[in-house]
This record gives C-alpha cells, sequence and structure tokens, in this order.
C-alpha cells in the first residue's frame, strides 16, 4: 500500500494556512546578523536602527516621513490622538474590517460610524460614505482590505473639500498601489501599515508604522509616541507608549529589501488560483474569484465568495487545508458597539460578505502542488 494511502483512503495533504518558518529559512543569515547586532549595541528601543528603517521605509511608500511604531493598532491610534480626535467628533470606517479600526476610534471617546462596503473590492463605498458626513466628520478611515487600495481617486476629494482628515488603514496592504503608482498609505492624511508577523511585511513580533507628508503633524506623532514628550521630560499632550523596539526595526530593515519579491509571487500565485478554480469549473457557480479592480492588489490575503461558506471550510479543515474568515461579523453588530444603536440589515453588503468570504492559504513559499491539492478539495466538496 503507497505510504500516502490507507484502508480508509488517501491520506491529505496538509496545506498550512501560513508559512513563517519557511520565509525565516530563506533569509536565515541576514535576520540573525541583525539580531547579534542589536544585541551588542545594547541599543533596543528606538534609536538608529529604527530612523534607519523609517528611512528606507518612506522612500518604499512614496511618503516625506515613516514614524515607527508598537503596533498597526497603535498606528491608528497615533494618528487620532495626533489629529485631537474626542468626545464630540464622529469617525467613518467600513463596518467589514478587522476590529482595531473602529476601536481605536472608540479608545479616543469619538463614536465611530459604520458605512457599508463595496461588493466586489470589500472596501468602503465611497458614495454611502458621503452621505454619512456631517459637521461632527473629524476623520475617515479608509481601510485597503485584503490588500487592494480602497477608491481613494474618489475619496480625497470628498474628504478635503470638507477639510476632513484621512487616515488610510493600509495595514493589509503594504506596496499596493495605484494605476499612477501612487503606494498605500500616502494618500491621506497619515497612512497606518501593520507589522505583524502574518503581514506581508511581517516582523517577528509586534511592529507598525505611520506615514505622513505633513512635518508638523509628523512631529507631533512622533512626540505622542513617548508620551507627549519625545523623551524630554516635559509633555505638552498625553501621548502613550508606542514605541518600536530596534530589533523589530532592524529586522524590518532586511526584510524590506525583499518586499517586492514577494509581492509577485503572491500575485503569481493569487492567479494560479484564478487558472485553477476556472479550470476546474469552480467559477461563477460556486465561488468568485477576487476582483483586481484598483491598481496593484498584493494578496495579503486571497479571498473567495463561496456558496455554503461554512461547509466548505469545515471540509477544507477537515484535510489539514488552512481557510479562514475573514470577518465573520460586520463590526456594527459586534456586542461591545450595541450602544450605537445599529441593526442587524443597516448595510446588507458587508453582512453578506460576513457570510460567504472564504481565504485560502496565499504566501510566497506556497507550491503549485499545494494549490492544486487546494483546488481538488474544493471541486471536490462541490462535485461530491
Amino acid at each position: 500500500m503507497p505510504d500516502h494511502q490507507t484502508e480508509a483512503g488517501p491520506i491529505p495533504t496538509p496545506v498550512p494556512p501560513l508559512n513563517l518558518g519557511g520565509q525565516f529559512e530563506s533569509i536565515r543569515s541576514e535576520l540573525l546578523a541583525e539580531l547579534t547586532e542589536v544585541a551588542a549595541s545594547g541599543y533596543y528601543v528606538l534609536g538608529p536602527k529604527v530612523t534607519q528603517f523609517e528611512e528606507a521605509l518612506a522612500k518604499y511608500c512614496g511618503s516625506q516621513h515613516a514614524l515607527g511604531v508598537s503596533s498597526g493598532t497603535d498606528a491608528l491610534l497615533d494618528a487620532l490622538m495626533t489629529l485631537g480626535v474626542g468626545p464630540s467628533d464622529e469617525v467613518i470606517i467600513p463596518t467589514f474590517t478587522f476590529f482595531a479600526t473602529a476601536g481605536t476610534v472608540h479608545r479616543t471617546g469619538a463614536r465611530p460610524v459604520f458605512c457599508d462596503i463595496e461588493a466586489d473590492t470589500y472596501n468602503i463605498d465611497v458614495a454611502r460614505m458621503a452621505e454619512l458626513i456631517t459637521p461632527n466628520t473629524k476623520a475617515i478611515i479608509p481601510v485597503h482590505l485584503y490588500g487592494q487600495l480602497a477608491d481613494m481617486t474618489a475619496l480625497a476629494p470628498i474628504a478635503a473639500a470638507k477639510n476632513i482628515a484621512v487616515i488610510e488603514d493600509a495595514a493589509q496592504a503594504i506596496g499596493a498601489r495605484d494605476d499612477s503608482g501612487h503606494m498605500a498609505g500616502s494618500f491621506g492624511t497619515f497612512g497606518a501599515l501593520s507589522f505583524y508577523p502574518t503581514k506581508n511585511l511581517g516582523a517577528l513580533g509586534d511592529a507598525g508604522a505611520l506615514l505622513t507628508d505633513d512635518p508638523e503633524l509628523f512631529e507631533l506623532s512622533r512626540k505622542m509616541r513617548i508620551h507627549g514628550s519625545g523623551h524630554t521630560y516635559f509633555h505638552e499632550r498625553v501621548g502613550g507608549n508606542f514605541r518600536i523596539d530596534a530589533l523589530q526595526a532592524a529586522l524590518l530593515t532586511r526584510k524590506l529589501a525583499h518586499l517586492e519579491e514577494w509581492t509577485e509571487q503572491r500575485r503569481a500565485r493569487a492567479h494560479t488560483y484564478n487558472e485553477l478554480l476556472e479550470t476546474a469549473g469552480l467559477v461563477p457557480e460556486f465561488v468568485r474569484t477576487p476582483a483586481e479592480r484598483i491598481g496593484r492588489h498584493v494578496y495579503h490575503q486571497y479571498v473567495l465568495r463561496a456558496q455554503r461558506r461554512d461547509e466548505l471550510a469545515a471540509f477544507l479543515r477537515e484535510r489539514k487545508i488552512g481557510a479562514g474568515v475573514y470577518y465573520p461579523l460586520c463590526l456594527h453588530l459586534q456586542e461591545c458597539f450595541n450602544y450605537l444603536g445599529y441593526k442587524e440589515g443597516e448595510f446588507p453588503v458587508g453582512e453578506e460578505a460576513s457570510r460567504k468570504v472564504l481565504a485560502l492559504p496565499i504566501y510566497p513559499e506556497l507550491t503549485a502542488d499545494q494549490q492544486q491539492t487546494v483546488v481538488d478539495a474544493i471541486r471536490a466538496f462541490y462535485r461530491a
């Protein structure tokens, strides 16, 4: 009997949702050299390694300034606090996104104002967003979800006409760009990035960054990073402890040099999925593949719309194929936001997405055989 067979049938070939160990192995010597250098320096928080990373990141993202911070969540919070967002203010955000986008608004005392999304990109519906603007709107946070830009060409002029700050949540979209080459995070007043280990550019722990072209806002956000003082012990404002570790900055500088290669590998694997799913006869009857509508999609996630999504997800997991749901419940329906008074059915596009989206494994180390295994399993589920 072959090694891959049992009396009950074939043993499923595991396809993990991520392969962070494989990425580490590919650049092990580079990362270990940085770790050793930082450890020997005795400079563990901020310092020259952080400055080096900030300069390289700003150049890559097409921004005048970059500020290394402790996480993507803290990047958003730093931006909101720098802009003075607080009680009596409103901040418009999409209802279909990761919790931090809304959680940081709540933490300032401002009111999150939820907005529905576009059906194809999963990003904020700009036309509906415009209808939600009031005299109390202090900021708008568009999210570049899954690695594709929100429609900043339409959004930015609306915000500018009403003098409303725009904070791009680009946590999932470093390297995404529009057709003119304009990079995610460089359109708005601020851009917030996350370097959580699973991101396209991931640290070996928590880290994030804030982008801006405004020198005064940059200087204030830098002070807010250290309790509103910038390390002087004289405090102009109440800030937070949003510092980035020197080790994470050093490792990220090394990894940033590989990001374009990794991005194109992600894109190639996304296109392979598209071809395999089409060839298998699964599109559009059973699944709908991602839309690439605005510029370069960097595929932080490869997200299908799937019929019988929950059953399919369970089927894949039984076969040790990583499959995730991002996100199973819109923010306006989360228990912690009951006080806002939203009801089920108010944002039908986002609510439908939460019932149908399914992310398949995607990362540079994913092999063609692994992708074929994933698609074969999906076909087996629907053709049973």
